[in-house]
């Protein structure tokens, strides 16, 4: 298959996964910094073509973003699970052993394999683990408000805290493809309007 051919194909299952919506000169600024070329990322590590292959054999993680003159956009550190596993024909098997339940590492893992996991600066077992942890932690301490100066007040910042360091800004073009708010507007930029820190409020 030519590297033409393997392009096409990329792009094609990336638009099955998060559907076909338009990148901003904005949305491709972001997704510039915050990650790389596939290209980039593959150099020293054989051919893009190579990696492309094993995304589309549910081997390696979907592109993150195909930017608007179509350049598939991926983590900077796309290899490093694969590379802690032991190599790309171990990693589903490391990677699901992180979850006790196997049907919750086999959908993980699909998940994984979506390249949607961009609502992380680095994506692990650990990470994704933390971040659902803190997603449902903040929503329990919101359910049952309490001092908005006291301990109850510092639990809730904490964690917030410790989950805008996990995420990235996200850009429009998430809010589409994902159908609505995300992740940081949800649990992030929500819980601090809400609840503004003391100083904040006075």
């Amino acid at each position: 298959m030519s590297d033409t051919e393997l392009r096409q194909r990329l792009a094609a299952r990336f638009r099955e996964v998060n559907g076909d919506h338009p990148m901003s000169a904005a949305d491709d600024a972001y997704v510039s910094e915050q990650f790389a070329e596939l290209e980039a990322v593959c150099a020293g590590r054989g051919s893009g073509d190579a990696a492309r292959r094993l995304m589309l054999e549910d081997l390696l993680p979907l592109p993150g973003y195909l930017r608007s003159d179509g350049a598939e956009m991926v983590p900077r550190d796309l290899f490093s699970l694969a590379d802690e596993a032991g190599g790309v024909e171990r990693l589903e098997a490391w990677f699901t052993g992180h979850w006790a339940d196997p049907a919750e590492g086999k959908a993980e893992w699909a998940a994984y394999l979506s390249g949607q996991y961009v609502c992380l600066h680095s994506v692990s077992p650990a990470t994704i683990r933390r971040k659902d942890r803190l997603t449902a932690a903040i929503a329990a301490v919101a359910d049952e408000p309490g001092d908005p100066r006291g301990p109850w007040a510092e639990r809730l910042h904490a964690l917030v805290d410790e989950l805008d360091r996990l995420e990235p800004a996200f850009c429009a073009y998430d809010r589409l493809r994902f159908g609505g708010p995300t992740s940081r507007d949800l649990f992030v930029d929500a819980m601090r309007a809400r609840f503004p820190r003391p100083r904040a409020a006075a």
